[in-house]
């Protein structure tokens, strides 16, 4: 990895070696040693603003709401963009390998696969001992569903999809994003994000204040969905007991019954090779929620099915970074 400095930049150049060679290294990181508490976290400083925005921008009528709803993605994404390329070229103005190594953190922040791993086992472990009550109250600190009375199919199911969506939000985008700008970009996709979970719900609290932060982030993960799910088809030829075998054309034509425009790719692709069936009907604060069902079922979901998905979450954007060196390494020889 090299480090170019021109006067009080440090240059990384989208989908180059140099930058390519820090997002490994970032994802290794976050492999490593997770989300320490005792490290300040960009991301959680994002919602306190977010929150204190929607607190103080989110009343009036629904126009008004949707007006605020826009300045406030527009502050909290371009803000976000901004002070982190302030401060790494502040840095680089006094050492391009501080500048470098700010970097490098900043981008670790923005992957969560040993979160989402930890969270997803923490799940799966108290289910295949038979506690069921200790696995419900694990699963709701990781999906919006009611989990009281859920048996351990749809205990399993809920951990398997939050896995499978998560693989993208929380790791293959900001992958994407890092390399198409490196720390600054993956972390207004983080802003991205986070707006959509905070605001971004259809409620009528939300349904206009949090509109602009929806869509946004749909665009924002049309393509990383996608190649995500592609990405684990493809992890399959070395990840033994997955059915491959006509998993994309089902993929294809299921995911689009989810209502999501991107969420339905991985659920659909990780039904699909796991050979269960995902989908059904949810409980939201007592509401019924009916979501169009995913895969062809061949075995029912159990505990064990947790495990195998985050072996696919992982092999997943495993792949996708390698796909994105190919990307790095082909415009290289273009050039």
């Amino acid at each position: 990895m090299t480090l170019e400095r021109e006067g009080t930049m440090t240059l990384f150049e989208p989908f180059s070696p140099a930058l390519l060679g820090l997002v490994a290294v970032a994802a290794l990181l976050d492999l490593l040693m997770g989300d320490p508490r005792w490290l300040p976290h960009p991301v959680v400083g994002i919602g306190r603003v977010i929150a204190w925005l929607e607190r103080t921008w989110n009343h009036g009528s629904p126009r008004a709401r949707r007006r605020r709803g826009v300045w406030l993605v527009l502050l909290v994404v371009i803000g976000t963009w901004g002070l982190a390329w302030g401060l790494l070229h502040v840095l680089a103005s006094v050492n391009p390998w501080l500048a470098g190594g700010v970097e490098l953190y900043l981008l670790a922040t923005t992957l969560a696969a040993r979160g989402l791993d930890e969270a997803a086992r923490a799940v799966a472990r108290p289910l295949m001992r038979g506690e069921s009550c200790q696995a419900r109250q694990a699963l709701g600190m990781i999906v919006g569903r009611d989990t009281a009375s859920l048996g351990e199919p749809e205990i399993a199911r809920g951990a398997v999809e939050s896995v499978a969506e998560n693989t993208v939000d929380g790791i293959t985008a900001p992958l994407f994003f890092a390399l198409l700008g490196g720390a600054p970009l993956a972390l207004a996709y983080k802003a991205v994000n986070t707006l959509d979970s905070m605001v971004g719900h259809r409620s009528p609290r939300y349904q206009d204040f949090g509109r602009a932060a929806a869509r946004l982030d749909d665009m924002a993960n049309w393509i990383p969905a996608r190649l995500t799910a592609l990405a684990m088809w493809v992890a399959t030829w070395w990840l033994p007991g997955y059915r491959r075998r006509g998993a994309l054309s089902a993929t294809w034509h299921e995911a689009p019954r989810h209502p999501s425009p991107n969420g339905g790719w991985p659920e659909a692709m990780a039904a699909n090779l796991l050979g269960v069936r995902l989908g059904g009907i949810n409980h939201y604060a007592g509401r019924v929620s009916h979501r169009a069902t995913l895969g062809t079922p061949r075995e029912g979901l159990n505990a064990g099915h947790i495990g195998r998905a985050l072996h696919l979450m992982h092999g997943g954007w495993a792949m996708f970074l390698v796909m994105m060196a190919a990307l790095v390494m082909a415009r290289g020889l273009l050039a």
